[in-house]
């Protein structure tokens, strides 16, 4: 009987022990926590500081993170959003879930200023079109694309942080032209998937020529699989840019220790590990910490880009023009 009131004992304090262990949960898109993605190192950094149970939930890609925390509302379990981009902020703080960070954003190696009360950056890059080096006469402009036989995967604008990028990148680069560029583009996409993961899969799965990605992309056959035979097409245009952010949950209940985990994303622990699992620039790690291999990536000689009120203005019009053309 000693011997059984001793061990109920003990499991009491044990499990009052984990009871008291904080919890934070950070929602994401799918690739960030793949065993190949940043999600495993970083949880792993943080919680040897924290005091805490690092757990990231996944929510589809990136647009996808929106519509759940637009659906679960004040109900949320989330503590933080990280995987939204400046294309969705604006969109986001409208809902009023994302508190502000109350944050100094120091270190940051971004190419355009950072001012955001409510959103924290952590990588960004420029999208494109990748394709294996092989391919013969990669186009150089939508224009190019559009008048060719190459084949191109992409993702849906409504789920996919990279679709709607490409749905600005467009509606930059041609205004009122927009319509006239998707229409002459139907023809090349063989299918729009939800995400960006299954796009690309298809593209190494030879679906299709060439697929909707990032100008970093190449740099993941280069550095884990040293495999030069990638690339990405540089577009006359320029490319679109993206900002990739974090933000609180104004109904977190781990306020304090959610703006740690947005302090310790500028942090060389997280930043570190980003170009070669995430396969994007660092938002706070200077060109000359980036890894080898990154600078034979093409390097856009026009940046575009909407800052996030536009973005959110005009998003919901180039929505219907690329529906529009692509049911035709």
């Amino acid at each position: 009987m000693r011997h059984t009131i001793i061990a109920a004992g003990l499991t009491m304090i044990a499990g009052g022990a984990l009871a008291q262990t904080p919890v934070l949960t950070v929602y994401t898109y799918d690739s960030f926590n793949t065993e190949w993605g940043p999600g495993p190192a970083v949880e792993a950094a943080f919680e040897e500081t924290c005091g805490c149970d690092l757990q990231f939930v996944t929510a589809g890609d990136g647009a996808a993170l929106l519509s759940r925390l637009r659906l679960e509302g004040a109900r949320s379990d989330a503590d933080i959003v990280l995987g939204l981009d400046t294309n969705l902020t604006a969109a986001a703080v409208e809902t009023g879930l994302i508190a502000e960070h109350g944050l100094m954003a120091e270190g940051l190696s971004l190419p355009v200023a950072w001012e955001d009360p409510h959103f924290l950056p952590y990588d960004w890059g420029y999208f494109a079109f990748v394709h294996r080096t092989d391919l013969a006469d990669a186009p150089t402009s939508f224009e190019d694309l559009a008048a060719s036989d190459v084949s191109i995967v992409v993702q849906d604008p409504r789920s996919s942080t990279p679709g709607l990028g490409l749905l600005l990148w467009v509606q930059n680069a041609y205004g009122d032209r927009a319509a006239e560029i998707w229409e002459g583009l139907s023809d090349n996409i063989v299918t729009v998937t939800p995400g960006w993961s299954e796009s690309y899969d298809l593209f190494l799965e030879g679906e299709a020529d060439m697929v909707l990605s990032y100008t970093t992309s190449p740099a993941y056959h280069l550095i884990a699989e040293e495999d030069d035979g990638y690339t990405a097409a540089a577009f006359d245009e320029g490319h679109y840019m993206q900002i990739e952010v974090a933000g609180v949950l104004a109904n977190s209940d781990q306020p304090e220790l959610a703006r740690d985990f947005l302090t310790f994303m500028l942090s060389g622990a997280f930043q570190s590990v980003i170009p070669t699992t995430n396969w994007m620039y660092p938002a706070a790690l200077p060109a000359s910490e980036w890894p080898e291999g990154f600078e034979t990536l093409i390097q856009p000689e026009t940046a575009l880009v909407y800052d996030a009120e536009e973005a959110a203005a005009i998003r919901d019009a180039a929505l219907a023009t690329w529906q529009s053309a692509l049911s035709n």
